[in-house]
């Protein structure tokens, strides 16, 4: 179960909607649903939450370039909705290098069933490419809307939205289409 909402920034203060992601496929198309909350430019904040076990921030200002914070990419990785928000650039990933774990595996045709450990995996045997059990992202991202980065990174992703919200005085717009 995710819950998905978009909060922009207007001279009233913030407005909340309820947001599908059903048709969105890639961070492009996360930004332009948020950029059309907001015809006059203003900050959108898409907010996302699976299960309370991640949450997820994308911020758009105007037409620059999306601005993103996920509280733990491991658990995102295994949503369809966190991997949109995932890209190789957050986590340090050249572009197209999806099949990263397949690297290293030396397939000369002498394979006997077990990988040889590769210099590029820890004491463990778990790939240097792994998606780590930590935040990725721009912890700065709220900074200027009261939210910093300590604040952000303590948050539990059971309640987190909500107090996010509440910190930048969001939280009744946000209840109404929770």
């Amino acid at each position: 179960m995710y819950f998905a909402a978009l909060l922009a920034r207007t001279e009233d203060g913030w407005e909340a909607s309820d947001t599908e992601l059903d048709d969105v496929e890639t961070l492009s198309d996360l930004a332009d649903l948020a950029r059309e909350a907001s015809p006059d430019d203003d900050t959108v904040l898409v907010l996302i939450e699976q299960e309370d076990a991640w949450f997820g921030l994308v911020r758009v200002d105007g037409e620059d370039d999306p601005r993103i914070y996920v509280s733990d990419a491991a658990a995102a990785a295994r949503s369809s909705y966190g991997e949109i928000l995932l890209t190789d650039e957050l986590l340090g990933r050249e572009p197209g290098d999806d099949d990263a774990d397949l690297d290293s595996l030396d397939l000369d045709g002498t394979e006997d069933g077990e990988p040889d450990k590769d210099a590029d995996d820890d004491e463990d045997g778990a790939s240097a490419d792994a998606v780590p059990h930590s935040p990725v992202g721009d912890s700065e991202i709220l900074d200027d809307l009261g939210v910093s980065e300590k604040e952000l990174r303590a948050l539990d992703a059971e309640d987190a939205l909500g107090a996010i919200a509440e910190a930048l005085g969001a939280s009744e717009v946000l209840e109404t289409v929770r």
